[in-house]
């Protein structure tokens, strides 16, 4: 897509709740666009709702974006020519432009009560009619004002729509039109004059001059009013330029459902506490929407910004999956370096996540059995049930696994199995496999099922890491004691 004008984007969420993945996609689509272009990333924040919103979620948003390696070129904590970037700061903006817009004759107050409003949305519906804004106070006389004024009424702003068609080509699902029956007049201020969003957001596109806005398909009915205000702008001198719209796709959850902020799934909190790379994340949500290629479904943010463009946007809603998105972190996780890795994983083999005593930590051990986990975990937080048994003086407890895995001789088994690890080459892995593979082939067992006592017996876990090396990692004095527990625990259960 060649653009004349460089590019100038906004992302400007609502610092309500926790951030969600929806919004992270938004983020993500208009972030690459900027700069794949070479463009101008703008962060704004949309709080004039203060019964909603927090400066805790505001903090958490910033720390959000951090955290996915977002970067912005304007907005909080950075600064820019258009600041200040946070909307309740620029409510003297909004009053001056309001006033213009009314003074100009493109808004007007409106009388209605909501009692009224409602009865005739009611009529309207009944009557098979569209059941907008009647444009009542649209042509109100000196006397209808005064007698309003005379019951007390406190008005609001309404802008006044055009009544032709608004025509506009959207980028991702081409040209739509809406019909004046179908976009009423809408409110801009309240009685009070507090500025509503219909009127603050396509302000501050305007002051700080967005050339595009990249949004959710949910914002497509408002499309049609922002342009008419646009319009208006532009003949006021507030604005340069009626922006391009490209409206991305729904994504959706369980059950054929738009994914809601209430779905647990959504909510951004949940992948870093379970331990998503923002890498991994990342790619998965790109592939919301856009595809990279036909056959490649991996790829590095780097890659994904050489070659994203909002013409390859999808207008179909996209589904969540979220084996799919751990099947991608996984990958993600796999081409770090070893250092990389260990660092990332820092954060889960110590309190609150680690099982065990902070001073039982083994950093070698660790580092001995990093490069085997790395290739087997599929979010980072999966390493502290890998790892734990080389740093617990116990390996955990789990019924479960222990009565699925002893089961026929398993103290025959394991008796035998200690007997050839005993003069096994604690330096070589295989060494330790051929023993407790000969004292399965005594047993009658293969080896799949003659090393499950000795796993669980060691590790606790009937899954985990190659078991061989564990054991080489471990040692040889630990893993024959834990065999020895077991063994005692198997004595004790058959007496």
């Amino acid at each position: 897509m060649a653009n004349a004008t460089p590019v100038r984007v906004r992302f400007c969420p609502s610092p309500t709740g926790n951030p969600h993945v929806g919004l992270v996609r938004t983020a993500l689509f208009n972030w690459a666009f900027a700069r794949h272009h070479g463009g101008t990333f703008v962060f704004r924040i949309e709080d004039t709702d203060a019964a909603r919103d927090s400066e805790e979620s505001y903090v958490q948003l910033l720390d959000s974006l951090r955290w996915l390696g977002f970067t912005w070129d304007e907005g909080p904590e950075v600064g820019g020519p258009h600041a200040p970037y946070r909307q309740s700061q620029r409510m003297e903006i909004y009053a001056d432009v309001a006033k213009k817009l009314r003074d100009g004759g493109y808004a007007y107050d409106c009388y209605c009560t909501t009692e009224e409003l409602d009865a005739r949305r009611a009529a309207a519906r009944a009557a098979g009619k569209p059941s907008g804004y009647d444009g009542h106070c649209r042509e109100l006389t000196a006397v209808q004002v005064e007698a309003y004024q005379g019951e007390h009424r406190t008005p609001i702003v309404r802008f006044r729509m055009p009544d032709e068609p608004i025509t506009f080509t959207d980028l991702v699902r081409g040209e739509l039109t809406f019909t004046p029956e179908n976009v009423p007049d809408f409110g801009i201020l309240r009685a009070n004059g507090a500025p509503l969003y219909t009127l603050v957001n396509p302000v501050d596109d305007a002051l700080m001059e967005i050339t595009h806005v990249l949004r959710g398909e949910d914002l497509l009915s408002s499309t049609p009013r922002q342009i008419a205000l646009y319009k208006a702008l532009i003949e006021l001198g507030v604005a340069k330029a009626v922006p391009q719209f490209g409206h991305l796709p729904y994504v959706m959850g369980e059950g054929n459902k738009k994914l809601s902020k209430r779905d647990p799934e959504s909510s951004l909190n949940l992948y870093r506490e379970r331990g998503f790379l923002p890498e991994g994340l990342l790619n998965y949500l790109s592939l919301l929407g856009w595809s990279f290629s036909k056959d490649q479904d991996v790829f590095s943010i780097e890659e994904m910004v050489a070659k994203f463009d909002i013409d390859g946007v999808n207008a179909n809603p996209a589904r969540f999956d979220l084996k799919k998105a751990e099947a991608i972190n996984a990958d993600h996780i796999r081409r770090l370096d070893g250092k990389a890795f260990a660092d990332a994983c820092a954060p889960w083999l110590q309190a609150p996540f680690a099982n065990w005593e902070p001073e039982d930590f083994d950093a070698d051990a660790w580092a001995a059995i990093a490069p085997y986990a790395q290739t087997r975990v599929t979010v980072l937080s999966d390493i502290t049930a890998n790892v734990d048994f080389l740093f617990r003086k116990e390996p955990v407890e789990d019924q479960a696994s222990w009565d699925k895995a002893m089961k026929g001789d398993p103290a025959g088994l394991l008796t035998s199995a200690r007997a050839r690890l005993e003069t096994a080459d604690w330096n070589d892995p295989e060494s330790l496999k051929q023993a407790v593979l000969a004292a399965g082939e005594a047993h009658g067992l293969k080896l799949g099922k003659a090393q499950a006592p000795v796993r669980v017996a060691v590790t606790g876990r009937t899954v985990g890491l190659p078991l061989f090396e564990s054991l080489q990692i471990l040692g040889k004095e630990r893993s024959l004691a834990r065999i020895d527990a077991a063994l005692a625990k198997l004595a004790a259960t058959a007496a």
